[in-house]
């Protein structure tokens, strides 16, 4: 972590957010946008699409959509084991970049923002990621002639809301498990604290 790297990524303008639902990034549903600001100097670092009911909506529609049809709920264990791996990797690669943004965005001291955010997150998807094939159901205290046994399977559709101090690091405490265990989530960070998610 050297000072013209963090002054590089400091400089570097951040495009125009929308919502991600669905794997595709849209505007709101009406179109409207606020700013982000930064605590360091009250400059606009951006804009974020302005969420409504009807993006909510649209959000947890296309993840009840994907954890019906499978496409996560269903993958082998080892699968989304090795999904949540590479992510994790990708973070750390991305390590510098995301302290900086959360520096710019909501006033986290550098080294903190680079411990807690990026190196927390990233060890947090990796433990649930390892979890994942480590989890063995059982054989439930039965009568002789009873077998019971528990199957533990993904409950659904998730939501989430993260605050805004430490965004990356709390949102991977919320979305590792959920994603690990097979479910599909609706992620609500802070307004002041979104971009590093």
């Amino acid at each position: 972590m050297d000072q013209a790297s963090i002054d590089t990524l400091r400089a570097q303008p951040v495009p125009a957010q929308g919502h991600l639902i669905g794997g595709q990034v849209v505007p709101a549903s009406h179109g409207a946008v606020m700013e982000t600001l930064s605590p360091i100097d009250g400059s606009v670092l951006t804009t974020l699409a302005r969420g409504t009911g009807e993006d909510v909506a649209r959000a947890v529609d296309a993840a009840r959509a994907a954890f019906e049809d499978g496409r996560w709920s269903r993958q082998p264990p080892a699968a989304r084991k090795k999904v949540m791996l590479k992510w994790a990797e990708l973070i750390e690669a991305e390590a510098l970049a995301l302290a900086v943004m959360g520096v710019r965005e909501n006033g986290t001291e550098i080294n903190m923002a680079y411990k807690a955010e990026a190196g927390s997150a990233a060890a947090t998807i990796r433990y649930y990621a390892e979890a994942i094939d480590k989890q063995y159901g059982e054989i439930a205290p039965t009568a002789e002639n009873v077998l019971g046994l528990v199957h533990r399977e993904p409950v659904g559709v998730v939501g989430a809301i993260v605050p805004w101090n430490f965004p990356l690091m709390i949102g991977a405490w919320k979305l590792a498990p959920a994603l690990a265990a097979g479910n599909s989530v609706v992620l609500k960070p802070a307004e002041t604290a979104s971009l590093t998610l």
